[in-house]
This record gives C-alpha cells, structure tokens and sequence, in this order.
C-alpha cells in the first residue's frame, strides 16, 4: 500500500479530507523521525516498537573484485512487532 492509498484510505474511514490526514499523516511521521533522531524509541501500543539499533564497523568484500573493505559503523531502525499486531498477521 502506498501513501496515496493510505491517505485516501484514512480519509473514507474518518471522514476527514484528503488534505487534514495528510497533514496528520505526515506530522505523524515526522514526530517519528525526529524522535528516532534524538536516539529515542518510538513505541506504537497494539502495533509495535520502532528503535535505534546500533550496527558495528565491519569487513566487507567487493562482489565485484573480492577486495576486502571496511564498512563504516552506522545506525539503523529495527522494528518490534507488538503481539497485537502479531496476533492479527498470524490468523
């Protein structure tokens, strides 16, 4: 499902226009973002957890020549489903 679909979608189900959920959809996110940002998780109850998991630097191969490398450490976002969600995908 895309964007589009998922604001329309919200839309028919609120009443609301495409305009007001769009607004709230995007602030939605942002919110999100910003807290993941900041190094905070984000916890959706019924739903699941977003947070900031931390990935070491590594040794890597080129595919290409078979080089070794070394790969930067970075962040990342792991998702944890909720058991609600759980529940309801495993029917």
């Amino acid at each position: 499902m895309k964007k589009s679909e998922m604001i329309e979608a919200l839309a028919q189900n609120t009443g609301l226009t495409k305009a007001e959920v769009e607004k709230v959809f995007n602030g939605t996110f942002e919110l999100f973002k910003d807290e993941l940002a900041k190094g905070n998780s984000v916890a959706v109850s019924g739903f699941g957890t977003f947070k900031i998991s931390n990935r070491a630097a590594r040794e890597g191969r080129n595919p290409q020549t078979g080089e070794t490398i070394q790969i930067k450490a970075s962040k990342n976002v792991a998702f944890k489903a909720g058991n609600a969600l759980k529940e309801v995908v495993n029917k």
